[in-house]
């Protein structure tokens, strides 16, 4: 009787140590799986806390843009409320000046091209043109007339141009000069020029030289650049279309100041 109730008790010992040890078991899954879900948790809440530091980035770059935005607009407005001042008669005076100053330009633009055209008369349509285009005139002269293959040194009879068209230019103290330098899409490369580029450049270069220098032409009223053959007149495919291609441009451009003035007075 004693041994069956001793292996009672411990049968009910033995069942009550495995009853703790599931449940501990149980708690001890439940734990991890409750930390598993914390650490995703915590993954989200850092991709989250990333995205908002992201967006506050891109708020203040947006913010940034329509204070720049504003500002303009106060511009414009400050601009449209001075205007808006002036009554419909003084709004009349400044069309009228404006027309005038525009129309007078235009006169100055057509006579100075009609003086050159006189001046230079002698020379062939080949050698030669002069013409207006947007506003401005243009005096184009042919490499045949101006230089050498491949050289930047004017000749003679291009000299004799250059200084009939500067007699009239210093008799017309209101207007800007640009020297543009055009080639062919023909390579170039020699010891003194490395490219079309530097060929084109250097023929502007050296009418600037001459003009300023010989021709007393105020060198605060002429610019140059090179152009290369970037900027055809004709097509390349031909020997008569390479050689219109390969030319001088002398851009003449009225003063526009007094037109700014009007434009921009308050």
């Amino acid at each position: 009787m004693k041994k069956t109730i001793y292996y009672a008790a411990s049968l009910v010992m033995i069942m009550s140590i495995m009853f703790i040890s599931c449940v501990s078991n149980k708690k001890f899954m439940e734990s991890e799986a409750r930390v598993s879900s914390l650490q995703k948790d915590s993954v989200k809440s850092l991709k989250s806390l990333n995205d908002c530091k992201l967006n506050v980035n891109n708020l203040n770059t947006e913010k940034r843009s329509l204070q720049s935005e504003y500002e303009m607009v106060q511009k414009d407005l400050k601009v449209l409320s001075t205007t808006s001042k002036l009554t419909i008669a003084d709004q009349a005076a400044r069309l009228r000046n404006l027309q005038g100053i525009i129309q007078s330009q235009k006169d100055v633009m057509s006579n100075l091209r009609n003086s050159i055209a006189d001046a230079l008369v002698k020379y062939k349509a080949d050698e030669l043109s002069v013409y207006i285009k947007d506003g401005n005139v243009y005096v184009s002269l042919e490499e045949k007339l101006l230089f050498k293959s491949g050289s930047a040194v004017v000749d003679p009879k291009g000299k004799e141009a250059l200084k009939s068209l500067a007699q009239v230019l210093n008799g017309t103290p209101d207007v800007m000069v640009m020297i543009e330098g055009h080639t062919d899409n023909i390579p170039i490369k020699t010891s003194q020029y490395k490219d079309n580029w530097d060929l084109s450049t250097a023929r502007a270069t050296s009418i600037v030289r001459l003009l300023t220098s010989e021709y007393a032409f105020d060198s605060k009223r002429i610019t140059s650049s090179g152009k290369s053959q970037f900027h055809p007149v004709q097509t390349n495919e031909t020997l008569a279309g390479r050689a219109g291609n390969r030319r001088t441009e002398i851009i003449l451009s009225p003063d526009m100041k007094e037109l700014y003035k009007v434009l921009y007075q308050e």
